[in-house]
Parts: C-alpha cells; structure tokens; sequence
C-alpha cells in the first residue's frame, strides 16, 4: 500500500461516495461500506477512510453509528419562518445539486377561489404556475403560484424557465408587505404523484401572499414531504 497516495485519494474517495449520495445512487437508509472494506477497495489506510467519513458526517450527508456502520441521512433543510427565503439556497445547503421544472402555466380570469387567495376581485387577470424543485434526483418542494396580471402585467410573457417565479418576482416587484401561514396536511393523489410521496403522507405546507404599493402581487403555496423539511424562529429578548 503507498502511504504516499493518501492526500490525492482522499479527495478521490471523498468525490466517490459523496457523488453516489447526491446523485440518488445511494438513497437515505443505505449503509456506506464498512472501513475495511472501502479500505481495500481503494488500497488506502483505515485512517484515509476515516477521515474522508468524518468529512461526509460533519456535512451532514452520512449518520456515524456505534458498530452499525455509517448510513446515507434523509436530508433535512431548514428555513427562517418570517423570511421570503429561496429555494435554490435550500436545496444547495444540503450540498445537493438544484434544479426545477414548471409543470404548468396559464394566464386565466380568476376564480371565486383564486379571488380569495389573492383579494381580487372576481374575474380579474392572474397567471397560475406550478413548478417541481428537485434536490438531486428526487422532488423537494411542489410550488403552486398565483400572480395578479394587474399588479405584474409582465408575468403574462415570461416563461420562467431559466429563473423560478420567487426570484423573477423579487426582481421584478418590490414588495411592501407580506404574510405567512403554515399547516400540516396529508398529501392528496395529485401532490403525492408530484412529490413521489405515499398518499397521506404528511406535508408541511407554506403559504404566502405579498402586495405592492400598486395591490396584491402573489399567493404562492409551498407543499414539502414533512420529513425533509422545518421551519426555524429565531427570538431575541425585547429591550428592558
């Protein structure tokens, strides 16, 4: 065995395992090779090896247990409750590559439900969209987004294929106000296919509406599976 290897095939083993995670190869649940194992197939020390798993634990992308072995995480984002956050930056938090896909788009009169969504009156413009952000090979989030065509005329034209609605939206129209509402729901056949969930499984849902100084901009519906996501407050005391 070279001992004099080591540095480069630390990065060879650390690439190997990490992109078998990512890519979705090795799925949450699935136990790493064993120390010894990974240590011959790579002709490296047991030190190398254990070097490189401390690596992927303190990232996050593997859980360490006592004489069990080393087992693939269920990746858990996190995100600020009271913050337009973005989801790109959650999905690459996880060190998993982001990607989305817009699944529907219509401009269309709004209906009774849209209307109470939005406080617009019936029959006003909006656009409705619906996309899949995906964390690596698998669905993270289903986004379902109406946007008022009165306050943002220029959503009608855009495809939003190279940039989300969220972000096309914060760099289109500045926001003055905004509200968040968050609940628990079983996924129903539609959001289960979406998410590739079980039906019934549980989700966390967050929705949001913004306005303008010109009137409502959008309500958008954020669905996750339940196990991979939670939302964080952070509180400092109120000056005495």
């Amino acid at each position: 065995m070279n001992q004099s290897r080591d540095p480069t095939l630390h990065q060879r083993i650390l690439s190997d395992i990490e992109g078998r995670i990512v890519s979705g190869e090795w799925p949450p649940g699935h136990r790493i090779p064993f120390e010894v194992d990974l240590a011959t197939q790579y002709d490296v020390s047991r030190m190398t090896v254990n070097k490189v798993l401390t690596q992927l634990a303190k990232a996050g992308l593997i859980e360490r247990r006592k004489k069990s072995g080393s087992f693939v995480t269920q990746p858990q984002a996190q995100s600020a409750i009271l913050e337009i956050h973005d989801i790109k930056a959650e999905v690459q938090s996880l060190n998993l590559p982001y990607s989305y896909a817009v699944a529907k788009k219509a401009s269309r009169k709004a209906k009774a439900e849209d209307s109470r969504r939005l406080e617009l009156p019936v029959a006003s413009s909006v656009v409705e969209i619906v996309c899949i952000h995906n964390a690596g090979a698998r669905p993270f989030c289903l986004e379902e987004r109406l946007i008022s065509l009165a306050t943002v005329p220029e959503a009608a034209d855009a495809d939003f294929l190279a940039v989300a609605p969220g972000p096309w939206l914060l760099n289109q129209v500045p926001w003055s106000a905004a509200e968040h509402r968050i609940h628990a729901v079983p996924a129903n056949a539609e959001v289960a296919a979406a998410l590739d969930i079980a039906r019934n499984a549980a989700c966390l849902v967050v929705e949001r509406r913004t306005w303008s100084g010109a009137g409502p901009v959008t309500h958008v519906r954020f669905t996750y599976p339940g196990d991979r996501h939670a939302l964080v407050a952070r509180f400092t005391p109120a000056s005495q």
